[in-house]
């Protein structure tokens, strides 16, 4: 018999975290604050559905957990292959990763007259631990699944709903080729409305 998950976790993170937009804040207190909601949410590994930690041998997966209503955040799990990573890419609003398991590698980038280059060395990611990006404090990285033999999953928090925003990926050169992310579970219900039908 399966375990049922404890979505009141997440129900938590996503009543506090709209709490605290509400405030309006400065980016920085969102980010400390956020940090500190997000480090609260990955320190269990209680909550997450398994429909929403799934792998695929082919690619990363980016399954959409909540988006705001009224578009100012949006919450999404990604799940890792053995040695799966993303290309070089940028998010164009503030966001918090936090790891909930496994293990991930952060490296940053800059853009020069050479083009692209990594900036400092790459952050390990374990669970619990939480990484800030945002266009005013760094927001060009690669990240990849620390295991070549098992699966990792961390947690996303963006300021908008990532799925929809136009942004990039970055070529050797320092050249951009605009993407929309979309989400790999594009067609299934908000998490939201799933954890008011089987509260936990």
């Amino acid at each position: 018999m399966s375990v049922q998950p404890n979505l009141s976790r997440l129900r938590g993170f996503i009543d506090q975290l709209a709490t605290l937009l509400d405030q309006q804040p400065e980016e920085t207190v969102v980010l400390e604050r956020g940090a500190e909601l997000l480090r609260q949410l990955v320190s269990h590994d209680d909550w997450l559905p398994e429909a929403f930690a799934q792998p695929d041998p082919q690619r990363y997966q980016q399954y959409l957990l909540h988006a705001d209503s009224r578009q100012r955040f949006s919450i999404v799990s990604f799940v890792w292959g053995p040695g799966q990573q993303t290309p070089v890419h940028d998010h164009r609003v503030w966001g918090l990763i936090g790891m909930l398991r496994g293990a991930e590698l952060s490296q940053g980038f800059a853009i020069d007259a050479s083009g692209l280059r990594a900036e400092g060395q790459a952050v390990r990611l374990e669970p619990g631990h939480v990484e800030a990006v945002s266009p005013r404090i760094g927001d060009i990285h690669q990240v990849s699944n620390a295991f070549a033999d098992r699966t990792s999953i961390s947690i996303h928090v963006y300021g908008a709903n990532i799925g929809a925003v136009k942004r990039a990926v970055y070529l050797q050169d320092g050249s951009e080729k605009t993407f929309i992310s979309g989400y790999s579970n594009s067609l299934l219900p908000n998490l939201w409305d799933l954890s008011k039908e089987n509260p936990a």
